[in-house]
């Protein structure tokens, strides 16, 4: 897993796929939260907005990142 840190104490779930590179586009973002394909500490989340903080894991498939500060 890996560790991507972010420039303040939270971040987007949408922003955060990108940046962990779990996806390449936004749109790509959008419709994988939708149908959800993505987890957040291990549970579904269908909110691209989702607050994430430090120590929060997020997985799309076989990969995931934590969010660390």
């Amino acid at each position: 897993m890996r560790e991507v840190a972010i420039g303040g104490d939270m971040i987007r779930l949408g922003q955060f796929l990108k940046l962990a590179d779990l996806i390449d586009t936004g749109g790509e973002a959008k419709v994988l939260i939708a149908v959800g394909d993505v987890t957040v500490n291990g549970e579904v989340d269908t909110r691209r907005g989702r607050q994430l903080h430090p120590g929060d894991v997020v997985a799309v498939g076989d990969r995931a990142a934590r969010v660390v500060a």
